[in-house]
């Protein structure tokens, strides 16, 4: 998962480029990378990093120009190296700084593609240069020294056919514009938006709409899955269906976890849906523990807050600030070590004993995924002296590996892989676990659109949407990623050391 932007402007870029990539900082803290164009040169920074960090002074200055991209990254199928921080760049065609958020489920035979028929070397592991190399390849064949809105579609065109998987993209093109897509099933979110000056209309694209927010944009619409959008140098905007069957299938995990809750993607409030999952969480909660005396309801900060807070109001109990969060350690899940993982845990979050003590306590997280920071959690409430810990999960259990741009590549990883929810509350020592019916989430997001019939929902269900991932392909993976040897089935002691899971996703 990543934030992208790109900004075709009057006036220079630069610091919009780098308030939005600020606003997503939460969808990717590995690195992060602002290039601008200004008389036909490339100016880039980028570095690993936070955003905040990567860009001092001296590299906003020399970042020149009233058009440019930017990214903050967040690894999945590739390292965390400073070598694939983004954007990228080729020099032919024309110039393309490039940047992507997603991943591809078929890079494998199209990097011996790409070598075969284009002969373009790709030089690091990540997805995003090899798809920025299909562009370019694409676009070369365009014979003339301009390129018009027609040939940027049937490129982009072009690029749907040969590429599967998640994808939004954002490109810029020395001397054209900028160019902006996403995949034909819409897994990954993408928004534009428009910003009217004295000297013209400038335009924006980014990830989520609290970017456009941020930096004065006005929200014009989503992208359309499948759809182009190609802004001139001069803010000509142009835009056209490329795909032949698109749907919109947007990932049900942006929801849960991963976007803020003051955007909006394809017309849903990521708020209320989460108010939303908490009404039917505590219906389900109401039901089926009628006979517990729960005393309170404690998020674990911060995504869980607002289901938690309405889980409370339906359960019509108290619900209470349990831990105190340390705001400058970033989002632990998405970091790229797991012993950095692990240490992270108890830095980052305090509980505040006195809501604690002598309680019966209920627990509420966005999603358990790999058990670690739930079991910590647990252990840190009884601690404090609460009597008995209950834990409620806002998303089902998650059982299956997302190849869309999450980092969950094995399913061995996956505390609920192979296991029973009986077994998951034993594992993490929780006196009663509840997770959400998929059936319930989806309808708690859809709530807000109705017109939306399906969802990705893969990491609950298995199924995938692009219709190419496999038993056979998930192995694979597994190998590419050197986790074929986590093939041990985890024991209670296994757990307690805390050395076989990675992070939960509910470190926000």
């Amino acid at each position: 998962m990543c934030g992208i932007v790109g900004i075709v402007g009057k006036t220079p870029v630069a610091q919009s480029l780098y308030d939005g990539l600020t606003v997503l900082q939460h969808r990717g803290q590995d690195a992060a990378g602002i290039m601008t164009i200004d008389q036909n040169m490339f100016n880039l920074r980028k570095a690993n990093g936070l955003v905040r960090d990567v860009f001092h002074t001296r590299h906003m200055k020399r970042l020149t120009g009233n058009m440019g991209i930017g990214h903050c990254r967040y690894p999945t199928a590739g390292s965390s190296s400073s070598a694939e921080a983004q954007p990228f760049y080729v020099n032919s065609p024309f110039g393309i700084a490039f940047a992507h958020n997603g991943n591809l489920t078929n890079a494998h035979e199209l990097q011996d593609e790409v070598f075969r028929i284009a002969r373009r070397h790709i030089n690091t592991t990540s997805d995003s240069e090899l798809l920025l190399n299909i562009m370019a390849h694409e676009l070369q064949q365009c014979t003339e020294l301009t390129v018009s809105a027609e040939d940027i579609f049937k490129v982009v065109t072009k690029v749907h056919s040969k590429i599967r998987g998640a994808y939004a993209v954002v490109a810029a093109i020395i001397g054209q514009g900028v160019v902006a897509f996403r995949d034909p099933n819409g897994i990954r979110p993408l928004a534009l938006g428009k910003r009217v000056t004295e000297l013209g209309e400038e335009w924006m694209v980014a990830s989520e709409s609290v970017a456009l927010d941020a930096v004065g944009f006005t929200f014009i619409r989503d992208v359309a899955p499948g759809e182009a959008i190609y802004i001139t140098e001069a803010g000509e905007l142009h835009t056209q269906q490329c795909a032949p069957n698109p749907t919109t299938s947007p990932c049900i995990f942006e929801f849960v976890y991963f976007a803020r809750p003051d955007t909006f993607i394809d017309g849903i409030s990521v708020y209320a849906s989460r108010v939303n999952m908490g009404r039917k969480l505590g219906e389900k909660i109401a039901k089926e523990w009628a006979d517990l005396d729960i005393d309170v309801v404690i998020p674990i900060p911060e995504t869980s807050m607002d289901v938690a807070l309405q889980i409370a109001t339906t359960l019509n109990l108290p619900y209470r600030q349990g831990f105190v969060k340390n705001r400058y350690i970033g989002r632990t899940f998405i970091m790229p070590g797991q012993t950095m993982r692990k240490k992270s845990v108890r830095r980052k979050l305090n509980a505040i004993s006195s809501e604690f003590k002598g309680k019966n306590v209920l627990l509420v997280d966005d999603s358990i995924v790999r058990g670690t920071t739930s079991g910590q959690i647990i252990e840190m409430a009884r601690e404090s002296g609460a009597k008995k810990v209950y834990f409620a999960s806002a998303a089902p259990e998650i059982r299956f590996p997302n190849v869309y741009g999450i980092d969950m590549p094995s399913a061995n990883e996956l505390i609920a892989y192979g296991r029973e929810i009986d077994q998951i509350s034993d594992l993490i020592q929780a006196d009663g676990l509840i997770f959400q019916d998929i059936s319930d989430l989806v309808e708690a997001v859809r709530e807000e659109n109705p017109d939306i019939q399906r969802f990705e929902t893969s990491v609950f269900d298995g199924n995938y949407i692009t219709g190419d991932v496999d038993q056979s392909y998930l192995e694979k993976v597994d190998i590419a990623r050197g986790e074929k040897s986590r093939k041990a089935p985890v024991v209670q002691a296994e757990l307690n050391n805390l050395d076989l899971y990675n992070m939960d996703s509910n470190d926000d």
